[in-house]
């Protein structure tokens, strides 16, 4: 009897088995078409949140007019205070002496063991329908462990003028490539590139003055900047720089600027394009004159040319993933010695950066930076002049908005150390604390 029921059975299974396959193929499809309408559900509430964010900017900045225009004698936006801290520890295989030359950004880590690289103040608002108004004031302990206090930046920026104008003053950073107006904070390494310690000092190019920008009306973001700055003190260090110190072997002597023909002057042209859906470019030029200290009639000049892309997908969790690439080359040209001074000559150094940053996760950031610097002339005992060769990859994490720790490690090829090399880990933390003024793309 068993005999004569199994091919019935195998019959009844196989039918079965064919009966269920379209039901099965059919939920396969119904899960997918689920999951195709939940990304397209996605996509539709990505946009629209972005449009309701436009919107309600829009609706802000035209109650904050509106006020402005009912009220002008009074300010128009709440005081914004925010209050950020740098620190750092790590050491080198050279000494801290060693260190300050390898290290040669004013808030680079420069010291074996504990460094406090940078505490910043930061105040802003708009003023009134007219002006908006920020300031920046910077505390930090050298290597000495003297408590430095500074007024980084102190400028007014002017609203709504017709023709795509704005005016700027006061004391602020030059508009010279990407990386030098950046505040510390914003840094995407624990210190400063090696050709702009050398080309604009420790604390980076700025002074007192004005610029004007002009946002041309044309398809592309293109923006043009043209400036006037006083040329005189340590953070115009190409320039009228302190006296007595010394550049290529010339030591500096005390130049005041005796006409209009001495300040500083720079410019700027900045293009922004987007590639495609996903991939966007900054490119810009740069130049900058004015006299220098080694001598009465001698002067200065700085050419420069950066790169800024940056890939970021579609859709994106709190901006990641991405991927940036930020590339800066600078050239330097300075008359060194009056004519008639036996000792005269024109200097000549250039030197770049390249760095490249992958958010490869939700608060994960891996960096690696690649640096060169040079001269002409016999510098192999100059510090800030011997060829120069750095690399640093590094590690960021973002625990949230308002805190980051940073792992980097240097790698310095340089002809000035007795030893050629030297090596460097610093470990970085950072705070945020309040309503910190934005800093611009």
């Amino acid at each position: 009897m068993l005999s004569q029921r199994q091919p019935m059975l195998a019959i009844f299974i196989v039918s079965s088995i064919l009966s269920f396959q379209p039901t099965i193929l059919q939920a396969k499809e119904d899960n997918e078409a689920i999951q195709k309408q939940l990304q397209e559900l996605r996509q539709q509430m990505q946009t629209q949140q972005q449009d309701y964010q436009t919107q309600i900017d829009a609706l802000e900045e035209q109650v904050t007019q509106s006020n402005s225009a009912s009220n002008p004698s009074s300010n128009s936006s709440p005081l914004k205070i925010g209050l950020s801290g740098l620190f750092s520890a790590g050491g080198s295989s050279v000494d801290n002496a060693a260190l300050e030359h390898l290290q040669a950004g004013g808030h680079d880590p420069n010291k074996n063991g504990f460094t406090v690289q940078n505490v910043e103040l930061s105040i802003g608002a708009t003023v009134d329908p007219y002006f908006d108004a920020q300031a920046s004031i910077i505390f930090l302990v050298n290597a000495d462990g003297e408590t430095v206090v500074e007024l980084e930046e102190a400028f007014f920026t002017t609203r709504n003028l017709a023709g795509g104008l704005q005016i700027k003053g006061g004391q602020y950073f030059t508009e010279f490539g990407r990386q030098n107006k950046l505040h510390p904070h914003s840094w995407d390494f624990v210190d400063q590139p090696v050709v702009l310690s050398r080309f604009f000092g420790g604390d980076g190019l700025r002074s007192q003055g004005v610029r004007a920008s002009w946002l041309m009306p044309i398809d592309w973001y293109s923006e043009l900047y043209f400036g006037m700055q006083n040329p005189k003190g340590e953070t115009v260090t190409s320039f009228l720089n302190a006296p007595g110190e010394d550049i290529g072997g010339h030591t500096l002597i005390d130049r005041d600027a005796r006409s209009s023909g001495d300040l500083l002057y720079s410019i700027r042209w900045l293009n922004g394009l987007d590639l495609s859906d996903t991939t966007s470019m900054n490119v810009g030029l740069s130049g900058l004159w004015g006299p220098n200290a080694s001598g009465y009639t001698t002067d200065t000049e700085i050419y420069g040319a950066d790169l800024y892309l940056k890939w970021q997908p579609t859709i994106s969790q709190r901006g990641y993933p991405f991927v940036a690439w930020h590339t800066e080359v600078l050239k330097r040209r300075y008359e060194a010695g009056d004519p008639g001074d036996p000792t005269r000559e024109i200097l000549r150094d250039w030197g770049m950066f390249t760095q490249a940053t992958w958010g490869f996760k939700p608060g994960w950031v891996a960096g690696l930076r690649y640096e060169y610097a040079s001269a002409d002339g016999d510098t192999s005992t100059d510090p800030l002049r011997d060829t120069r060769k750095r690399i640093s990859p590094n590690l960021t994490w973002y625990p949230s908005e308002y805190s980051k720790v940073r792992l980097q490690y240097n790698h310095d090829s340089t002809e000035h150390l007795a030893e050629k090399t030297a090596d460097s880990v610093w470990l970085q933390f950072e705070f945020s604390l309040g309503s910190h003024m934005a800093h611009r793309f």
